[in-house]
C-alpha cells in the first residue's frame, strides 16, 4: 500500500506544476494571448496529444511537471496575440495566475482533509514561529493524538532504553494523549520507578521501567525528554474556513521561514540556514516517509508543497514568475524599454543561478541522507 501511496504522491507533486501552468494557460487565453503549446513534462517531446484552437498539447519525456509556451513571451514583442502586446494589467494577471492556482489547490486539499482528518502540526517547535495551527475550537474533534519524544543523553528515559522518535503511550497508570499533560504526569512520579509504555517506528507497544529524577531539568523535565504532539482532527461546517485559513497560515509561515534562512546567512550561521531548506531529494524522501503514514499525511505534504511553489514563484527572482513581473514593473517605472536581448540576459542569468542553487540544495539533501 505504501508503494501505491508513494507513486500517488509523486504524481500529485508533478500535478502541482501542471496545475500551476493551467493557471497561466486559462488566464492567457481569457486575455487574448495565444498559447502555442501546453506540455506535460519537459522536452524532449515524446508525443503530440492533439492540436486545438492553435495550441499544441504535448507529452514530454522528462516527468518534472509541465510548461506553457505563450506567443511572443518577451515584453518587447508587439505581434497581435502575443504576451508582449498585452496590456500591463493582463500581464500581471497571467504571470500571477500560476501562483494563485497553487494557493487554491492547497486550500482545496486542506478543506478536504479537514473533513476526513487533518494532521495538526506542532508549529511551535519551529524557531521562528509561536502560534498553533489554525482550528476553530467549537468545531474541532481530535481523532488521533500522539506524543513523540526527543531523548536527552544520560537521562531517565535514555537509561530505560528510549530513543529520539519513540512515541510515549503511558507512564504508570496515566495514558499520555497529549504533550500538555506530560509535565504534570512526570512530576507526580518524580523520584519513583514506574512502568513506561512506548512504541517505536509504529511497531508494537513495549513497556520498560524508568526511575524519574527527583528534580526537573530545564526543557526536559523529570524524565529527560522533550516532546512534540502531532494530532489529527476533523471539522464539519468550518472545513472551508479551516482550509483557506490553513493555506494562508502556511503561506505566512513559508515567508517567515525564508526570512529565517536569509537572516542566518547574513549572520554567518550557515548550518541553521542549511537545515531550513529542502530540495528535490528531500522532497522525495518526505513523500516516501509520508506514504508510510497514510493518505492523509501525504495529502497534507502535497498541500504544503503547493504552498511552497506559490511562495517561491511569487518572489522577485529572475526566471521565476515573480521575477518576470518584477523586472517588467521596474522597467516600466524607469520608463526604459525592456528589449528582448536585455530580458533574455536577465532571466537567463537568473535561471543559471537558480540551477546552481538547486544543485547545491540537492547536494545538501544527499549529504543529510547519509549523515
Amino acid at each position: 500500500m505504501s508503494i501505491v501511496l508513494l507513486i500517488f504522491g509523486i504524481l500529485m507533486f508533478v500535478g502541482l506544476v501542471v496545475i500551476h501552468e493551467i493557471g497561466h494557460f486559462i488566464v492567457a487565453r481569457r486575455n487574448g494571448v495565444d498559447v502555442e503549446e501546453f506540455g506535460i513534462g519537459f522536452p524532449p517531446r515524446a508525443k503530440v496529444i492533439k492540436k486545438k484552437n492553435g495550441t499544441i498539447y504535448t507529452l514530454n519525456w522528462l516527468p518534472l511537471g509541465g510548461f506553457v509556451k505563450l506567443k511572443g513571451e518577451n515584453d518587447a514583442d508587439t505581434a497581435e496575440g502575443s504576451f508582449g502586446a498585452a496590456r500591463l494589467g493582463s500581464k500581471v494577471k497571467i504571470i500571477l495566475a500560476g501562483v494563485l492556482m497553487n494557493f487554491v489547490a492547497a486550500a482545496v486539499i486542506f478543506t478536504g482533509l479537514a473533513l476526513i482528518g487533518m494532521p495538526k502540526a506542532d508549529l511551535k517547535v519551529l524557531p521562528f514561529y509561536d502560534r498553533e495551527q489554525f482550528t476553530i475550537a467549537s468545531d474541532t474533534n481530535i481523532i488521533k493524538s500522539q506524543v513523540f519524544v526527543g531523548v536527552a543523553e544520560d537521562s531517565p528515559a535514555s537509561r530505560a532504553g528510549l530513543v529520539t522518535g519513540d512515541e510515549i503511550i503511558r507512564i504508570g497508570a496515566e495514558p499520555i494523549a497529549s504533550s500538555n499533560i506530560l509535565p504534570s504526569v512526570t512530576e507526580a512520579y518524580k523520584g519513583q520507578t514506574v512502568d513506561l509504555s512506548f512504541r517505536r517506528d509504529n511497531g508494537s507497544e513495549q513497556t520498560v521501567q524508568a526511575t524519574l529524577n527527583q528534580t526537573s531539568t530545564q526543557n526536559t523535565g523529570y524524565l529527560g525528554v522533550s516532546s512534540i504532539n502531532p494530532q489529527v482532527f476533523k471539522a464539519t461546517w468550518s472545513a472551508p474556513i479551516v482550509g483557506v485559513a490553513t493555506a494562508v497560515q502556511y503561506t505566512d509561515l513559508s515567508f517567515r521561514g525564508l526570512g529565517y534562512v536569509v537572516q542566518n546567512l547574513f549572520k554567518g550561521q550557515t548550518q541553521e540556514a542549511q537545515n531550513a531548506v529542502a530540495g528535490p531529494v528531500a522532497i522525495f524522501k518526505l513523500i516516501s516517509d509520508s506514504a508510510a503514514e497514510g493518505l492523509g499525511q501525504i495529502l497534507f505534504l502535497i498541500a504544503l508543497i503547493s504552498i511552497s511553489l506559490a511562495v517561491m514563484n511569487a518572489l522577485p527572482i529572475p526566471a521565476l514568475d515573480g521575477g518576470r513581473l518584477f523586472v517588467t514593473l521596474v522597467f516600466r517605472a524607469l520608463r526604459k524599454p525592456l528589449t528582448k536581448d536585455r530580458e533574455d540576459l536577465i532571466h537567463g542569468t537568473g535561471f543559471m543561478l537558480l540551477l546552481a542553487l538547486i544543485f547545491l540544495i540537492t547536494f545538501l539533501d544527499i549529504k543529510r541522507l547519509f549523515t
